[in-house]
C-alpha cells in the first residue's frame, strides 16, 4: 500500500495503518520527508509529557499508573518508550509485549517500543516523528519515556512541553542531580517509591535546591512523593502536569516553545540529510572521495582537508547535486 493511502487511513483512525507509519518512520524508509510533510498539515493541540530519570526509578510503572488516570478522565494516550537496542536487530529489547499488558486493548491507548539505535540523549532518533504521528491520529495526550541513561537526558527538552524527572531515594545525592542537569530540564521532580527510607529527606533537599535555582522562567518546580505501584500521588502528579500546562499557556510561553522545537527539527533534520549526502560522498567517487583517501593515507589532515573542501566549489557543487 502507498504511503498517501496509509496516511489516509491513519487520519481516519485505523491502528493498523499508524503502526505501519511508525515502522516506515523507525526504519528510516525513503518516504519519511513526505509522510512527516503530510503528518504537519494535520497536527492536533497534543500535549508532550516527558518522562525522564536513571534506570531502576519506576519510570514505566509511574507511566502505566498515568495511563489510567488520564483514560478514566476520558482522554486519548500515546506513548512512546524508549528502550535499549539489541545489538544484533536494531530493535527495541523490552518491548509493548511486556510492558503495560493492560492497556493492550483500549483504543483509547497506542504504546510503541522504540529503540535507542546508538543515540545517546535517551531518545530514538524517530521518537518526535512518532509523537507527531500520535498527534496527527489525534491523541489528546503523549507520554514520551527515555531509556534512562542518567546524565544525556537533555534530548528530552527539544521534545516535551513538559518534563518530569524521577528520582529515587537510593538514587544518591542531590548534588549529583544538579552535576547531571536534571535541574536545568525538570518541569516536575517526582520522588518515587516514597516509602522507602530516606525518601523525605530527598524530597526535602530537591525542595531547598528548586527554590534556589535560578530559571529562565518563573516556573516553581514542585517536586512530589510518589508510589507508582500502589497507584499514591499520580492524581498529584497529573495536577501539576496540568498546573504547567497552565503555565505555559498563561505565560505566552507555549507557542514560543513549539517555535524552538521545529527550529530544532529544522536543524537535526538538516544535518542527518547533510550526513547521509556526506557518506554517499565520502565512500564513492568525486573528489570528495579524492580528498578523503588523502586523509585515510596521510596525505592530508582531517583539519587541512576540511579548510580545501570548504574552498572547492566543485566539490560544493557536487555535494549539492547528490540525492540522499
Amino acid at each position: 500500500m502507498s504511503q498517501s493511502k496509509l496516511f489516509d487511513r491513519m487520519i481516519k483512525g485505523d491502528r493498523a495503518a499508524l503502526a505501519r507509519l511508525i515502522t516506515l518512520v523507525e526504519n528510516r524508509s525513503d518516504e519519511v520527508p513526505e509522510i512527516m510533510s503530510h503528518v504537519y498539515e494535520h497536527l492536533h493541540e497534543t500535549y508532550f509529557v516527558g518522562i525522564t530519570g536513571p534506570p531502576g526509578a519506576g519510570k514505566s510503572t509511574l507511566l502505566d499508573r498515568l495511563i489510567i488516570c488520564l483514560r478514566k478522565e476520558g482522554r486519548s494516550v500515546g506513548v512512546v518508550a524508549i528502550d535499549p537496542s539489541s545489538p544484533f536487530s536494531g530493535g527495541a529489547l523490552l518491548g509493548d509485549r511486556i510492558r503495560m499488558q493492560r492497556h493492550a486493548l483500549d483504543d483509547g491507548v497506542f504504546i510503541r517500543s522504540l529503540g535507542t539505535r546508538g543515540t545517546r540523549g535517551g531518545l530514538s532518533r524517530a521518537t518526535r516523528e512518532v509523537a507527531h504521528l500520535f498527534s496527527a491520529f489525534g491523541m489528546e495526550i503523549v507520554l514520551i519515556e527515555t531509556v534512562g541513561v542518567g546524565q544525556t537526558e537533555l534530548d528530552i527538552m527539544s521534545v516535551a512541553d513538559t518534563t518530569i524527572v524521577v528520582l529515587v531515594p537510593e538514587s544518591g545525592d542531590t548534588i549529583q542531580t544538579m552535576k547531571a542537569g536534571l535541574m536545568e530540564i525538570a518541569d516536575i521532580f517526582v520522588v518515587n517509591k516514597a516509602d522507602r527510607e530516606g525518601a523525605e529527606r530527598v524530597v526535602a533537599e530537591l525542595r531547598t535546591m528548586t527554590g534556589l535555582f535560578a530559571r529562565d522562567d518563573a516556573w516553581q518546580v514542585p517536586v512530589l512523593g510518589t508510589q507508582a505501584s500502589l497507584g499514591l500521588g499520580i492524581d498529584e502528579l497529573l495536577d501539576a502536569v496540568e498546573n504547567h500546562r497552565a503555565y505555559r499557556s498563561s505565560g505566552g510561553t507555549a507557542a514560543e516553545r513549539r517555535g524552538a522545537f521545529r527550529e530544532y527539527e529544522l536543524l537535526e533534520i538538516l544535518v542527518d540529510e547533510i550526513h547521509a549526502r556526506l557518506l554517499k560522498r565520502v565512500t564513492g567517487t568525486g573528489k570528495l572521495a579524492a580528498y578523503s583517501d588523502k586523509v585515510r593515507k596521510g596525505i592530508l589532515n582531517p583539519y587541512a582537508a576540511v579548510l580545501r573542501i570548504m574552498g572547492d566549489r566543485d566539490v560544493l557543487d557536487e555535494f549539492a547535486r547528490e540525492k540522499s
